[in-house]
């Protein structure tokens, strides 16, 4: 299942990028070839306009071809009107195709604007979805909360468990609410804890190896059937422990507009943070203090979005909107095959108020692709690697 969701976070977050280079050229006169729903090979398309829109096999995304993304293309055009048969490209309209269609005799301005107009539908997304995760309830932790607004349904939930412990063995879960803790072989009704909170359930577990066996009692939530478990807490180092984290959450409603405001907001800190991170991992790989560990690939994705899943629905659209805003930044650098690196080769041609050589651009794009590839299977490998 959670294979499934991540492929379909991914093919809606590709595909919102996408559709941002495609609505911007197309609002600028630019043709559009065709505009991909996953990736070839083809299952089938139809034809609106000058545009293919072609559905294919793997989902895993999504493309659009926009007339002139290659220099070269827009050459053999610029020399007169040529059949598009000629260039390899459907015809616009069955008419022949000037080079004023082409991207890349558009204005500079027009370029940069295609060209960050999929790093911009990404961030507008991520504002919809926290938008919407704080409409429909937002989970937040006590002490967190917005300023004004008021936490409803708050309780004890199990935030992470270690593996091998106690708790993964007696069956505990992420997003487990715990309802009750207790001491069995206690007759102490101090022992005996209803909605406890963190430094309660900490105390109780602390005090077991004082007060004797007999296991500790947990009764908990998950979805809407409550569940009793008891367990014996692991000793080792002379203080005992069950193997989980907790922590106090509540649901944080906000009304439409508020909504917006703080999502806006969100949107803005994620992305610093973000950013800041991202800039922190480059620094320490080029000083050669890097390390793959804290680098999550396609396989740890999906153990994250399994754990999404399991405390709810909106804990799933703010994982998504936080996905967006990475791969927005991702392809904001200045790095070849990615838009940010297209960007850059656009402001070198302003600059020297000259093209770049195509032969140049497009051999940069492809190393810069290949490059991206070997660091995907690199950090997969990695992934597989933590799953053992």
């Amino acid at each position: 299942m959670s294979i499934i969701i991540f492929i379909i976070i991914l093919l809606v977050l590709v595909l919102v990028h996408e559709f941002g280079h495609f609505f911007t050229a197309k609002r600028f006169g630019i043709r559009v070839d065709e505009f991909g729903f996953g990736f070839p090979p083809k299952l089938f398309s139809f034809k609106k306009g000058e545009t293919e829109y072609s559905f294919n096999l793997l989902p895993l995304g999504g493309f659009v071809k926009i007339f002139g993304e290659s220099l070269n293309e827009a050459d053999l055009v610029e020399v007169g009107f040529l059949e598009t048969a000629e260039v390899g490209l459907p015809p616009a309209s069955g008419s022949p195709t000037s080079a004023s269609r082409s991207l890349s005799h558009k204005p500079k301005y027009q370029q940069a604007a295609v060209l960050f107009a999929g790093i911009f539908a990404n961030f507008l997304l991520a504002w919809l979805l926290f938008s919407i995760s704080f409409m429909s309830g937002f989970p937040t932790s006590v002490g967190s909360e917005i300023a004004g607004s008021k936490l409803q349904d708050v309780n004890l939930v199990v935030t992470s468990v270690l593996a091998k412990s106690p708790a993964e063995n007696a069956g505990l879960k992420i997003g487990d609410k715990i309802i009750s803790i207790s001491l069995p072989a206690s007759s102490n009704s101090a022992d005996y804890i209803k909605n406890p909170n963190p430094t309660q359930v900490q105390n109780l577990i602390a005090s077991y190896n004082a007060k004797g066996s007999g296991g500790i009692a947990i009764q908990y939530q998950r979805a809407d059937k409550e569940n009793f478990i008891i367990l014996n807490p692991d000793l080792t180092g002379g203080k005992p422990h069950i193997g989980i984290s907790m922590d106090e959450i509540g649901v944080a409603k906000l009304p439409f507009f508020t909504a917006l405001w703080e999502g806006m907001r969100l949107d803005l800190l994620m992305t610093k943070n973000t950013a800041v991170g991202l800039y922190t991992l480059v620094s320490e790989a080029i000083s050669g203090k890097g390390s793959f560990t804290s680098v999550t690939g396609p396989v740890g994705m999906v153990g994250i979005v399994g754990d999404a899943y399991q405390f709810g629905f909106v804990y799933l659209l703010s994982f998504a909107a936080l996905i967006s805003i990475n791969l927005a930044i991702i392809n904001l650098l200045p790095f070849p095959a990615l838009d940010g690196g297209r960007l850059f080769f656009l402001l070198i041609e302003k600059i020297k108020g000259s093209r770049i050589n195509p032969k140049i651009t497009d051999t940069a794009n492809m190393i810069g692709f290949y490059l991206l590839i070997f660091l995907m299977l690199i950090i997969t490998y990695h992934d597989v690697i933590k799953l053992f």
